[in-house]
């Protein structure tokens, strides 16, 4: 495809509502028009914007249908942004519950350093690139970078070179987290699995994916109507529910399976369930729930 110059100016905030009016969209209350074109930003607003437009490769394409007004634009980003914040709730317990069974299992069986023994890791994974991620992490060679608690096993240890496990998964972010868990032998994935009551495929599949999700949520990406492009193991138990592995109810699957392990009177799928009942014009099915999903065995 031929690549042409950017042409396209930059429009002040009277001009956007300008230029939303003229495509049909009613704005009843410009104050508010402005308050989010200002702090928001047409930009993110605008993927917000799609479903309520004519779409298509046309030069009418962002044309508003049915006159929606900017109360819609503004009900649906407030919904995506609570939904953000719900998951991030339950991926906040699940990594602390991960990073736990980390020591809680593998630590007792295979002693405090087992990480640094690259026999408990698949031969594929990368164990020397773990380690120097893991070092710049915790400031193994930056004696300013260390937290309090890190800094204390340096000053008063020299053997083993690092600290132990339940001290160096408590530093390092989500992602290396969910890579090393990928990356075990299949033994001690197996292991930790035992402890969320998943299969092992499972347990190479759904960190990683949540990890993926958490840095979305970090960084205010839409989730709504997003397809997502690492997708989670589906369960022969729960196969129905992964029948779409690249929707939000996929990965909302995935964290409720997880709760229910680490958090058993949890009362997050009510508050999904709430969150759902606020918004009725943003109805279960337009986010590709399946029929009757609160019914299914993953929710009760």
């Amino acid at each position: 495809m031929p690549r042409i110059q950017f042409d396209k100016p930059a429009l002040s905030i009277k001009q956007h509502i300008e230029l939303l009016r003229e495509r049909g969209l009613a704005i009843t209350d410009e104050a508010l028009a402005r308050e989010y074109l200002r702090y928001v930003g047409y930009y993110r607003l605008s993927g917000y914007m799609l479903p309520f437009q004519k779409g298509g490769q046309g030069e009418d394409r962002h044309r508003f249908v049915n006159t929606p007004s900017f109360h819609d634009i503004v009900d649906l980003y407030t919904f995506d942004r609570k939904l953000r914040l719900l998951l991030l709730d339950a991926i906040e317990r699940i990594e602390i519950a991960l990073r736990a069974a980390l020591s809680t299992v593998l630590a007792v069986d295979h002693g405090p350093h087992w990480y640094l023994d690259p026999t408990h890791f698949d031969p594929r994974y990368d164990h020397g690139d773990f380690l120097e991620r893991a070092k710049k992490d915790i400031g193994h060679n930056e004696p300013r970078r260390r937290d309090l608690f890190m800094a204390h096993y340096y000053d008063h240890y020299s053997n083993p070179p690092m600290p132990p496990s339940w001290m160096l998964f408590e530093a390092l972010s989500f992602g290396p987290v969910s890579m090393a868990i990928k990356g075990l032998e299949k033994g001690n994935r197996k292991r930790i699995a035992r402890e969320f009551s998943i299969p092992e495929p499972a347990m190479k599949s759904w960190p990683h994916c949540l990890s993926y999700i958490r840095n979305l949520c970090a960084h205010h990406s839409r989730l709504w109507n997003r397809t997502f492009t690492i997708r989670p193991f589906a369960p022969r138990e729960f196969a129905d529910d992964f029948a779409d592995q690249g929707r939000i109810y996929a990965q909302l699957a995935v964290a409720q399976i997880f709760m229910k392990k680490i958090s058993p009177m949890s009362q997050w799928s009510d508050r999904l369930q709430a969150l759902l009942d606020e918004y009725p014009a943003i109805t279960p099915a337009r986010l590709h729930f399946p029929n009757r999903w609160q019914q299914r065995a993953v929710w009760r």
